[in-house]
């Protein structure tokens, strides 16, 4: 099975279509799946559902994508950082459905082990518990989240071997696990692909199991925030 591709928009042939619903890796700007961010932008594929921590800043990440109007609804964690999405959410443009970050890490793991649900206790007394189901468990009240089934998974890695097993460097290995599983196909972009055999299997974060396509790539190093000390 071919799982190496020599470009973003090669590895998304056949996969993108209007109304889709896509996981994306990423943590601020650590780890987010740019190059192929860029190319479902030149796809110009529309109408589309990401469920992703954040939506990175308005000229990287997803928050290109919300520029050119492809975005339909954001599932996510944060609005900060990006003044687009701020306002096309608070003008009543851009549907969004707020997670706390534990529970939109765990509704992907969940979708990618096969759980439909879980009960958690995080939510509970808030806007986030609305129309949700409420169960006591000892005496303590929780919700049911549902897990997440993507159409297509984006996630950023620093090494793969030709298998698809994935190592994350440093904080980039945030979303990106969970993300990657919850996809009925997972593509994954990386700094390296390296031969089968190479990588030290207690190192390996992702298994290739959950990867179906990979691409090789320069990525650009952003820093969010700079703060600096005077001399």
């Amino acid at each position: 099975m071919k799982k190496i591709y020599g470009s973003a928009s090669d590895a998304l042939d056949g996969l993108l279509f209007d109304g889709m619903f896509i996981a994306a890796g990423g943590f601020g700007l650590c780890g987010i799946p740019e190059l192929l961010l860029d190319a479902i932008k030149d796809a110009g594929t529309k109408d589309l559902t990401f469920a992703s921590n954040n939506a990175g800043v308005d000229d990287f990440g997803i928050g290109i994508l919300l520029q050119t109007r492809q975005v339909k609804k954001m599932i996510s964690s944060y609005v900060g950082e990006n003044a687009e999405f701020m306002r096309q959410y608070l003008s009543g443009e851009l549907e969004l459905e707020f997670n706390p970050q534990g529970t939109l890490a765990e509704r992907m793991r969940a979708g990618g082990c096969g759980i439909p649900g879980f009960y958690t206790k995080t939510g509970v007394g808030t806007v986030i518990a609305d129309g949700k189901e409420h169960k006591d468990f000892n005496g303590e009240t929780y919700i049911m989240e549902e897990g997440i089934f993507a159409d297509l998974s984006i996630v950023k890695a620093w090494k793969a071997d030709e298998t698809g097993n994935l190592v994350f460097r440093k904080t980039a290995r945030n979303f990106n696990p969970p993300a990657a599983m919850c996809g009925k196909v997972c593509i994954a972009e990386v700094e390296e692909i390296v031969p089968t055999g190479s990588l030290d299997p207690d190192a390996i974060h992702l298994p290739g199991i959950y990867v179906h396509r990979l691409i090789q790539g320069e990525h650009e190093k952003r820093i969010e925030q700079r703060t600096t000390r005077a001399a």
